[in-house]
């Protein structure tokens, strides 16, 4: 394998992200570049390419108290977003992100009579399922290499009829579009009817801000359904570009994410981080 292909360097990025995360703060670039066995110019040019931002400013925003800084000064109400139009469609990085909901009927039947698409991807935060019918995409996963029959397990159980066939090439124009930035990417919501209304709320937040599930609830009309809220925010099977990951506890605490805290870490300070250029 080229150590220039995207197998290789997605596979050292979501290696460097793994020891930031674990590191203590300060991790000089010539330590980190050594642990990749990359000289640290090549590491720099190969971080800032696919995450988007140097190795030192990705640590800046990877601190432990930056959750409670974004919710002091980044924390949207969705109230105030939605009527800004940011609900439904809107901008998410350099994407236009449109769009469309499965019928109550047709979720309850579990996804017979859906073809969805399959593939693995590579993203800014490791290796990446992605699942789509043609209408859009359906589902996110993420799973390094050995955990690829855990991640399509888990997202073939959310819709156990559908009919699923291997053809990365269906979704490479929006899954371009999605990691890449430009073009437009469409989304196939596939729920329940509360799960969606929970995931059309997580799309009104903007990139670099976060809300709360509190928020969250009184947005969609049930203000003490804090619980409930979290269950379907965690149920969530398009990860990253339905942005659970920007659903946080009002005390500031990061929450549960499905894909691992040091994801949900890794995106906040990715978009946190891109948000100031």
């Amino acid at each position: 394998m080229s150590d220039q292909s995207p197998a290789y360097h997605y596979a050292v990025i979501g290696r460097a992200l793994r020891e930031i995360d674990a590191a203590p703060p300060g991790l000089p670039l010539e330590d980190l570049a050594a642990r990749m066995q990359m000289s640290a110019a090549h590491f720099q040019r190969t971080f800032s390419q696919w995450v988007g931002i140097s190795p030192k400013k990705y640590q800046q925003y990877l601190s432990l108290d930056h959750a409670r800084r974004l919710l002091a000064e980044r924390h949207t109400t969705l109230a105030t977003a939605q009527e800004l139009g940011l609900s439904g469609t809107g901008r998410l990085h350099d994407l236009f992100l449109s769009w469309e909901a499965m019928s109550p009927g047709a979720y309850a039947r579990g996804g017979a009579g859906v073809e969805i698409y399959w593939g693995w991807f590579a993203s800014p935060f490791g290796r990446a399922l992605v699942m789509g019918t043609e209408r859009g995409i359906c589902g996110i996963g993420f799973g390094e290499e050995g955990e690829e029959a855990e991640a399509f397990d888990d997202l073939q159980r959310r819709w156990p009829k559908a009919e699923y066939r291997e053809a990365p090439e269906r979704l490479q124009p929006w899954v371009q579009a999605a990691f890449g930035g430009g073009g437009e990417t469409k989304l196939h919501l596939i729920g329940a009817p509360f799960q969606i209304k929970v995931w059309e709320a997580l799309l009104a937040v903007p990139s670099g801000h976060v809300t709360t599930y509190g928020d969250i609830a009184g947005a969609i009309g049930h203000p003490s359904a804090h619980r409930a809220v979290g269950t379907a925010v965690g149920r969530n099977p398009i990860s990253f570009l339905i942005p659970c990951h920007r659903a946080i506890r009002r005390d500031g605490a990061l929450g549960g994410y499905h894909w691992g805290l040091p994801r949900k870490r890794a995106m906040l300070a990715w978009e946190a981080a891109r948000s100031e250029f």
